[in-house]
């Protein structure tokens, strides 16, 4: 079966997607470049086309389109306008250059996804987070691009949690914590990492949420009708095999079966609803594999779907 993931690189522990090259720790940029399978350019080239009205072959130009493609391989990526904006998969890992030798930031993991379709870096920002029970979170900054218009170029914090390798992206009121650079416009770093806030300013909002969540009991009614709204479904009676197999998996791992469930912090809270939702995708959704797992999770409907249910859980705090 084939991969989404091209190739990928990692420090410390092996990801919660089990994928990736491992490297010892503070490697340079170029040995990143290279591990992660990151050490090519995406190149341009004209759209041309065949029409064949009679007898004979006549080759024409697309002018208003161009084709990106592998410097290494020279295999096709997409087809874009000659408006769309590349960046590159150098420039990626390069966002980070300046957090990691003065800001504490440290990169855990980059790699291709798609055969270079989608390119990431992550990187562990040095805050972290202590709950009930001896549950930690870290928080992380995600960098995320795409050549093929399947998403902006993306910059955003997310938080994951030790116990079980959860990621949630941080969002705090009307910021998602993201910031978004369409490929329309050209992707300037530093003004990127001024909109973030690199002092990280949402951090403690986000914690004290995480916090409250932690301390919100939660009515086994309650539970059901958080669970049947995140997934879309109308839920009655638990017992009743109708139920999705998906509502079956977020209240078994909310019941004790997924990681860390029995924390403090978890067990019967606003928190432990979250982090089955956020397991499931993570960990136990029905995908392909691991590669179109780990797609899902950050940026297609996994992330939707953990958004939502992000959503749900502050609203109980209300």
């Amino acid at each position: 079966m084939s991969h989404l993931v091209e190739s990928m690189a990692f420090v410390r522990d092996t990801p919660w997607h089990g994928l990736g090259n491992r490297l010892t720790e503070q490697q340079p940029l170029d040995v990143w470049l290279r591990e992660a399978g990151m050490e090519w350019s995406i190149d341009q080239s004209d759209v041309l086309f065949n029409v064949s009205p009679g007898a004979g072959m006549h080759i024409r130009p697309h002018t208003d389109a161009k084709v990106l493609y592998r410097s290494d391989t020279l295999a096709p990526l997409s087809v874009v306008s000659n408006r769309y904006q590349v960046v590159q998969p150098t420039e990626v890992l390069h966002f980070y250059k300046d957090l990691v030798e003065a800001g504490g930031f440290e990169l855990e993991t980059a790699g291709v996804l798609k055969g270079g379709k989608k390119l990431w870096a992550l990187a562990r920002t040095g805050q972290e987070v202590l709950l009930r029970g001896n549950d930690r979170v870290k928080a992380y900054l995600l960098l995320a691009t795409s050549c093929d218009g399947s998403m902006c170029t993306t910059a955003q914090f997310t938080s994951i949690r030790v116990v079980c390798n959860n990621t949630l992206q941080m969002a705090v009121g009307d910021s998602n914590g993201a910031v978004k650079v369409p490929h329309s416009t050209k992707f300037d770093p530093q003004a990127v990492k001024e909109a973030l806030g690199l002092g990280l300013s949402g951090w403690d909002q986000f914690i004290a949420n995480m916090k409250q969540l932690s301390q919100r009991p939660i009515t086994a009614t309650e539970a059901a009708q958080y669970f049947g709204d995140v997934l879309g479904e109308q839920v009655l009676d638990m017992e009743n095999p109708a139920v999705s197999r998906a509502m079956q998996q977020v209240t078994a791992l909310y019941s004790g079966a997924g990681m860390g469930s029995l924390l403090a912090s978890s067990r019967g809270t606003a928190w432990g609803l979250l982090n089955a939702v956020t397991e499931f995708v993570d960990h136990q959704r029905r995908a392909r594999n691991q590669d179109y797992r780990l797609d899902s999770a950050w940026f297609g409907q996994g992330a939707q779907l953990k958004g939502k249910a992000l959503n749900q859980a502050i609203a109980l705090l209300q």
